[in-house]
């Protein structure tokens, strides 16, 4: 019952949710712009370390056994603050704060791979030869396991921007978002004029007030005479 009292509500003050709702679309119609084409780099890092000379079975084990941890290791390694203000200290004017955002890491066994995402061409290239240049040369100031190995990390894939065009939900996120909140304020309002009406409407009202209803007076449609 109470369902129909609020469906009685939103009928009745239908045009103060309408209002926003539409206000916004014709703004959100006049102003939309296509997201713009990002680009993304995709690095594959090899991993590793020489042989510990122990045995035959050791030299076969270990070291394997020792590049996945390396893969792994950097790659988490990778997607920190300290390794983006590395990163951003061997450019200039790139915020370290939007290349830890941009980077994107993963490893598989003693590969890791590198994901990084920006909207320029050309600059996304200086950032991925930055942070090859940091895996590859400075690997130590992350893991002191690493000092005197060279290279620990070889890079396998010469960086190559891709370009993302926005897709579907990209492009669909921000209206939805706005109208959705148009509805929402539409419904608020459609709410408070009811609060603020004192007019009685039914007798649902005058119950609620605690005054008895004896009788009530149905609605009737007038038809016109057919002739």
């Amino acid at each position: 019952m109470e369902l129909k009292r609020y469906w009685n509500v939103f009928i009745r003050r239908w045009w103060l949710v309408a209002v926003p709702v539409l206000m916004v679309l014709m703004v959100t119609l006049l102003t939309y712009q296509t997201p713009a084409t990002v680009y993304q780099v995709v690095m594959r890092y090899a991993a590793g370390s020489e042989p510990a000379g122990l045995s035959e079975d050791y030299d076969r084990y270990y070291p394997w056994l020792t590049s996945e941890y390396i893969a792994n290791g950097l790659a988490d390694v990778a997607e920190t603050r300290a390794f983006a203000e590395a990163v951003g200290a061997r450019l200039q004017g790139v915020d370290p704060g939007a290349i830890q955002g941009a980077i994107a890491t993963d490893n598989a066994q003693s590969i890791m791979v590198a994901y990084l995402t920006w909207p320029d061409p050309e600059q996304v290239l200086s950032i991925a030869e930055a942070i090859t240049a940091e895996l590859t040369e400075n690997g130590a100031a992350y893991f002191p396991q690493l000092d005197g190995l060279d290279p620990a990390v070889r890079l396998l894939d010469a960086p190559h921007p891709v370009p993302l065009p926005p897709g579907l939900r990209a492009q669909l996120m921000g209206p939805a978002i706005r109208l959705g909140l148009a509805f929402a304020v539409g419904i608020g309002l459609a709410f408070l004029w009811h609060y603020l009406d004192d007019t009685i409407r039914g007798k649902e009202e005058l119950e609620d007030m605690g005054i008895g209803v004896l009788a009530q007076i149905p609605r009737t449609k007038k038809r016109r005479a057919k002739e």
